[in-house]
């Protein structure tokens, strides 16, 4: 079982923004209708403490990215994605100023699907389009049924179900740490053995046993969630690489495109386009 998400936790993968505006939100009811969806745009850098709701919830984001937590994994919600939150589970997020951020809470009891865990959806346009017309308050219930069905019929799983699973491990703690508040921290694994005290099969192994990942595989990993975030907030990829702390930007290129199945100037282009930055399945 996953641990629990402490109020204290780190919730994203880098430091706050300066300005941040943090929320707790309330307790909801439960909604009138099956589904109930709503947008906003806020004009800072917005945290959302970790929560749960009693309905469960579907979040996407338009013109950047959302960072969320959920139990020992971390999420980077780009435009072509979003992400499925089951009733009940604590989350917690980050999202960076004037990003279009939308929200659907669908009724727990009457929702005919589910998903046990965390799940990326893919936000094709049919989906899209029909939780935007359900943001309307005019419809009536036949209307409303109708365009509920059809979206019971196309949400899915999407393909690229990008999340990194944290180590939680006491070994690695201060690894772990050091990486989430500067993924461009380059100590390697022999740097790292001698300043914790540890042998570096020690290390190896609490990240191969928790994560079944390599220390410098994670680390790859955790970059590319942050250079999703630097990249559709407009840096070059040239800028990503440097602020990713790598010496040569076709390094960043080859690490993004094992994770992503495209190279950083694919993702840019697919994004401004057609709002879905993966590739074509």
């Amino acid at each position: 079982m996953a641990p629990p998400l402490r109020d204290d936790a780190v919730v994203g993968s880098w430091g706050r923004e300066p300005n941040t505006v943090l929320r707790h939100p309330a307790a909801r009811p439960e909604p009138e209708f099956v589904i109930l969806a709503e947008s906003e745009r806020p004009s800072a850098p917005t945290e959302w403490e970790p929560h749960s709701h009693a309905m469960h919830e579907l979040v996407w984001v338009r013109g950047g990215t959302l960072t969320a937590r959920a139990n020992d994994r971390i999420y980077t919600v780009s435009q072509g994605s979003g992400l499925w939150i089951p009733a009940g589970v604590v989350h917690a997020g980050r999202l960076t100023a004037n990003v279009e951020l939308h929200d659907a809470l669908f009724s727990r009891d009457r929702t005919p699907i589910s998903f046990d865990e965390p799940t990326v959806i893919a936000m094709t346009p049919v989906l899209e389009s029909l939780l935007v017309h359900l943001k309307r308050t005019d419809l009536d219930a036949a209307a409303r049924a109708r365009a509920e069905a059809v979206v019971f019929d196309v949400l899915e799983p999407s393909p690229h179900q990008l999340a990194l699973r944290l180590p939680g491990d006491a070994r690695i703690d201060a690894i772990v740490e050091a990486l989430l508040g500067d993924p461009a921290d380059a100590r390697s694994l022999e740097e790292w053995a001698l300043a914790l005290g540890a042998s570096e099969r020690t290390i190896t192994r609490a990240f191969r046993g928790t994560t079944g990942l390599s220390f410098a595989q994670w680390r790859q990993a955790l970059r590319v969630h942050r250079a999703l975030a630097l990249l559709s907030d407009g840096s070059t990829v040239q800028e990503a690489a440097e602020r990713l702390g790598y010496a040569h930007t076709s390094t960043f290129i080859d690490a993004f495109r094992r994770v992503m199945g495209a190279t950083p100037g694919t993702f840019q282009t697919r994004s401004r386009v057609s709002g879905n930055p993966y590739p074509l399945s």
